[in-house]
């Protein structure tokens, strides 16, 4: 299975499939099991469910390659009509929000990084107001340097704002080691982009064992560490690095995605973790699911019958 990795990865890049995949329902086989639905609606229904049952939660409007200006626009006007309504369901203590920059602007041939940081700065002013928090994802590596640039300048007015770091990437541990300050958090995953073996790391166990030098450094650290991660191993090793560093629980929180492992989240969260589940959420759902495909191939053949099915 790990041999489809890459060819997943392919695909999401893929403008013919894409076309094809795109025009099955959101309530359809695979996509549901990954993305709850397509409204703010639908979304804060699905989070108010998740909170009802211990977890917390982190939501993401789905949206990448924004590619002009009022795309850019109508992602933020999307994540504070959902910040709104987060605070208006009482579900804002619970419940934060995921931005990939390039959502909102960051890759636009003129002034991108700006008009992010201004775009970014907007949505965090939201998410102040409505009692919460904001998180910027990681992306590919092209736009590592300038995610971190717009963090650096994000948490002068929000130093809640979240980072996310990959530990497929060389450069990861040195990234923890900058961020793991006192009032940082940072989530620590280990990367779903097809990287090349100049920045990154290519084999699996090579991955793990950057993950466990990066959760090293940042539970010995000051900050907040969010553990992301659905593998068993990683989730004990945490735990015993956890008590090790002398971290109370509530001094650091487990992520996972929606629909992955729910078991386990609930276990975890009944056990006395915090645990925060990321929850996907709008139209442009294609990218991630096939990302989320690569990480876990088996679900190609569900995947499969449903493309099979609608035709």
């Amino acid at each position: 299975m790990p041999l489809l990795r890459q060819p997943l990865l392919l695909l999401a890049r893929s403008r013919h499939v894409k076309e094809l995949v795109s025009t099955m329902p959101v309530s359809s086989g695979i996509v549901h099991s990954y993305v709850p639905g397509e409204t703010t609606a639908s979304a804060v229904d699905a989070s108010a469910a998740l909170v009802d049952d211990g977890l917390q939660v982190t939501l993401d409007f789905l949206g990448e390659d924004t590619v002009d200006a009022e795309h850019a626009d109508a992602t933020v006007a999307a994540y504070v009509e959902l910040l709104g309504e987060l605070a208006r369901r009482g579900l804002s203590r619970r419940a934060e929000v995921s931005v990939k920059l390039s959502a909102v602007g960051q890759a636009l041939p003129s002034n991108g990084h700006k008009i992010a940081l201004e775009n970014a700065r907007t949505v965090c002013r939201a998410a102040r107001n409505a009692g919460t928090t904001v998180t910027l994802d990681m992306e590919d590596h092209t736009t590592t340097d300038s995610t971190l640039a717009i963090l650096r300048e994000l948490r002068q007015d929000f130093p809640e704002t979240g980072a996310v770091l990959q530990s497929a990437l060389h450069r990861t541990e040195a990234d923890c080691r900058a961020l793991a300050h006192e009032g940082s958090r940072v989530r620590l995953c280990k990367g779903a982009y097809l990287e090349p073996e100049e920045v990154a790391f290519q084999d699996r166990t090579d991955i793990d064992r950057s993950y466990v030098r990066c959760l090293k450094v940042l539970l010995a650290g000051q900050g907040y560490p969010m553990i992301a991660t659905h593998d068993p191993r990683m989730i004990q090793i945490a735990g015993t690095l956890a008590s090790r560093y002398g971290r109370q629980r509530g001094t650091y929180e487990f992520q996972m995605l929606y629909g992955i492992r729910p078991l386990e989240q609930q276990r975890l969260a009944e056990s006395g973790e915090t645990v925060r589940v990321y929850l996907p959420y709008g139209t442009e759902w294609y990218g991630y699911l096939m990302r989320r495909l690569a990480e876990r191939p088996a679900n190609l053949s569900f995947f499969l019958k449903s493309l099979v099915s609608k035709s």
